[in-house]
């Protein structure tokens, strides 16, 4: 097996045909992975960082693992960690064809060969269910870097398994929040005109994006902290790549002819995975307009035959109350065995 390195970021081009079909046979499919979402974010985010793409080919040629990492300078360390980063990805791993072990081992042997300079490799928003967060990688550190090896979990990742219609759904809940659901949704239907869609028209979107950054803004002083100019042009660029691919489900709720609440959804094989929301606090706020919008868009992702709602990071209560089951990602590290300073030479 040869492993390059690339460092260029035309990569994220010249490969993405095919790297998406690595994508799709490995072991872990999921949009935050893709050549078109890691391209654009290295085109927000990645001045300053150098670009430390790793490539696992067969002897025949054939690509069979992708190691998307980028070098920074940390208090004096050089640290690997993913391309996607960890404030606006929450799904990042190895790309590795299914049962390639062997690209693990490969990939570690050329990280550890001299004189490839790396202190600390530290790993974020690693699945639960991927191979490289359920062992491989880490049994193959541990063999190389004994001591040096450590993984955690970081944050919990609940989802709603969909049933095959809305009723369904409903049966599902427990008697209260059932009924919390049907009051919310008939009560803002009585009280206000109400009018909600999922963004089709390419022509709207750039406006229906900006009303989602004012609301995520209005929102909470955390998103509106978050929510700089820069990371509203990333937003506005990704709603560009991915609408043009068909992953953007953009959610907007009109009360009284007023925006009120939006969700960012992207739309990926079986699931329908909840991105980021807002909403006006200081328009018709007791009518819950976010809690409906999130109802609208459980319904819409089952009339669609969506089979998961991924409410993706953070372990809040109102997502439990919806129906959710847990699933977590996890943080990986390891410390370079010749570059650590605690262990004896």
């Amino acid at each position: 097996m040869q492993v390059q390195l690339q460092s260029d970021p035309q990569v994220f081009r010249d490969l993405a045909e095919e790297w998406s079909a690595l994508l799709r046979r490995g072991a872990l499919d999921t949009l935050f992975l893709t050549p078109q979402w890691l391209e654009v974010w290295w085109r927000h985010f990645g001045a300053g960082l150098d670009l430390t793409l790793l490539l696992a080919r067969d002897a025949d040629g054939t690509l069979v693992g992708i190691a998307p990492l980028y070098a920074v300078e940390q208090a004096g360390q050089r640290v690997l960690q993913f391309v996607g980063g960890v404030d606006v990805s929450d799904y990042l791993d190895f790309i590795v064809a299914e049962g390639r072990e062997d690209v693990y081992h490969a990939v570690v042997d050329y990280l550890l060969a001299d004189p490839f300079p790396w202190d600390l490799l530290d790993l974020h928003c690693l699945p639960g269910d991927s191979p490289t967060r359920a062992g491989i990688l880490c049994r193959v550190c541990q063999a190389c870097c004994p001591g040096d090896a450590q993984v955690e979990l970081e944050e919990p990742t609940p989802y709603i398994p969909l049933p095959g219609d809305w009723e369904a759904y409903l049966g599902s809940l427990d008697k209260k929040q059932r009924h919390e659901v049907r009051r919310k949704m008939r009560r803002i239907e009585r009280e206000a005109e109400v009018r909600w869609h999922r963004l089709e028209d390419r022509a709207r979107l750039d406006e229906e994006v900006d009303v989602f950054v004012q609301l995520h803004r209005a929102s909470h002083p955390d998103k509106d902290a978050f929510m700089t100019e820069e990371m509203a042009a990333f937003f506005h660029d990704a709603a560009v790549v991915t609408f043009e691919v068909g992953w953007l489900s953009l959610y907007t709720l009109w009360l009284d002819g007023r925006p009120a609440a939006s969700i960012w959804c992207f739309d990926y094989g079986d699931d329908l995975l909840v991105y980021n929301s807002g909403f006006d606090p200081e328009w018709r706020y007791h009518l819950s307009p976010g809690n409906v919008l999130m109802s609208y868009c459980i319904r819409d992702a089952i009339a669609r035959g969506k089979r998961r709602f991924d409410f993706m990071r953070g372990g809040e209560t109102y997502k439990y109350r919806l129906g959710a089951v847990d699933s977590a990602v996890y943080h990986l590290t390891v410390r370079h065995p010749g570059r650590n300073p605690a262990r004896p030479a």
